[in-house]
């Protein structure tokens, strides 16, 4: 961690010297403090801007490092405490709509539909739908699981699915539930 020095003579550098050797790093401490790239990029400028107010006053250039960390850590502390809240008082709380409660019923009788139209499909495509959306298993564990390719689990199941939307009895018991049930979330997958 070297700081330029002037050739030969043991001066401080410059502030356009030291922000040309030590930029890079400087960047990357302000890249750590952030998530946004860009928002390093302004910390850094912000940092440097006052480090080149004070660049007079600083003695030992040999901390000059240091002082910038500090002036970048200063500065993201002072932004994100300024961060707006926004906060109203109000005379009456705000209630979100109720939600209502699915009919267990109705469940039961989209769980059985499904599992009889799934008991329809055959052997192969019913094992793959199963493993993929019942046992959770990615394409891939399907396929090592069954012994087939990934492609072959791809497309085994893609008209399995079509099967299913197809299915009278699952597509009439998904017509009585209510919109944005779970009927209506499983006949649109």
């Amino acid at each position: 961690m070297t700081t330029p020095r002037t050739a030969q003579t043991g001066t401080p550098p410059t502030f356009t010297s030291y922000v040309q050797a030590r930029g890079a790093v400087l960047l990357r401490t302000a890249r750590s403090l952030t998530s946004n790239p860009s928002d390093a990029e302004d910390l850094l400028q912000t940092a440097l801007t006052k480090t080149y107010l004070a660049w007079e006053r600083i003695e030992d250039h040999r901390a000059l490092d240091g002082y910038v960390r500090r002036a970048l850590l200063n500065t993201r502390t002072s932004q994100w405490r300024k961060r707006r809240v926004d906060e109203f008082a109000v005379e009456e709380l705000p209630e979100p709509d109720p939600v209502p409660a699915p009919d267990p019923a109705e469940q039961q009788a989209m769980r059985d539909a499904m599992w009889r139209a799934v008991g329809k499909l055959p052997a192969r495509q019913r094992a793959m739908v199963v493993l993929r959306y019942y046992e959770d298993l990615s394409e891939a564990s399907t396929a090592e699981v069954l012994g087939v390719s990934v492609g072959t689990v791809k497309s085994a199941v893609s008209r399995a699915l079509a099967k299913l939307r197809e299915d009278e009895e699952l597509a009439e018991v998904a017509s009585r539930a209510p919109q944005g049930s779970q009927a209506d979330q499983a006949m649109a997958a």
